[in-house]
């Protein structure tokens, strides 16, 4: 039981860090296996288990890698791991894969079976806005209903309200993100709009978006490539911001970046449609 404890005080602590990590549990066993149901594991990305444990060689392997799956596709893994007997009586091979359950074959002379679910556990994806226009504003609070590790980067005086942001950054310079996907909104509208497209250059991430015209866009392209600011880095910037639904208030233009920022989020999450 303190094991356990333990095991759970620090995934606590990893969640609340924005880590990543995998969550190994033993949800079944049959027959002698070295670890009971309700064992946990703490599995980092590179396969490191940190904390806690689900038993030896007999189930290592095929979990960390059900782990590594996991955590670059964020579904979660069932792992049947069974003696070659019942494999067989199954009519499925080490690897094989059926009605959701990897099964691997337990390779020690205790010939039992364990059943563990492999869990990913990913920080929040990280919108960072670089703006404080009422459209940033509504972006701010609309993204964190949704789930998003929010960053709203401006000079503190151009903030007239407090922003619904997990972190607030005084300038165009945000720092110290988390290892989730990231999507990138410039929102200035007119407040240092070259300074914050400077700043979002030098920022990895999966979607980049401004707020306002093509042609405005391509105005201050023009003049951040003639200040040797990289013309690929800024190529990548979706201008004009969000999905075409029609928007007019921050509230709707918001929404719209929302719903573009969608589909780049669940890209290949979404299952085919059953025929």
């Amino acid at each position: 039981m303190t094991r356990h404890v333990e095991v759970m005080e620090l995934v606590a602590q990893l969640k609340a860090a924005e880590e990543t990590f995998a969550l190994a549990t033993v949800v079944r066993t049959v027959s002698v296996t070295a670890a009971k149901a309700g064992a946990k594991a703490i599995i980092r990305p590179d396969g490191t288990i940190v904390a806690g444990w689900i038993g030896g060689g007999c189930a290592r392997g095929a979990v960390l890698k059900a782990a590594r799956e996991a955590l670059a596709d964020g579904e979660p893994r069932m792992v049947s791991v069974q003696p070659e007997n019942l494999l067989a009586e199954l009519g499925v091979k080490p690897g094989e894969n059926r009605d959701g359950v990897r099964f691997a074959q337990n390779m020690c002379p205790s010939k039992g079976t364990m059943d563990i679910f492999v869990e990913p556990i990913l920080p929040h994806p990280s919108l960072i806005i670089l703006g404080a226009s009422p459209v940033a504003l509504s972006l701010a609070t609309q993204a964190r209903q949704l789930g998003y590790h929010v960053t709203l980067a401006a000079p503190a005086a151009d903030l007239v309200a407090e922003p619904d942001a997990d972190v607030v950054i005084d300038g165009f310079q945000p720092r110290h993100f988390n290892e989730a996907r990231r999507f990138v909104v410039i929102s200035t509208q007119g407040k240092g709009d070259e300074a914050a497209l400077k700043s979002s250059a030098g920022i990895d991430a999966a979607y980049y978006a401004f707020v306002g015209s093509r042609r405005k866009m391509t105005t201050l392209r023009e003049k951040l490539v003639a200040q040797g600011i990289d013309a690929a880095a800024l190529d990548r910037i979706k201008a004009p911001a969000g999905l075409d639904l029609g928007a007019i208030t921050p509230e709707e233009i918001a929404m719209s970046i929302l719903a573009e920022m969608m589909i780049e989020r669940r890209r290949g999450q979404r299952l085919a449609p059953q025929l």
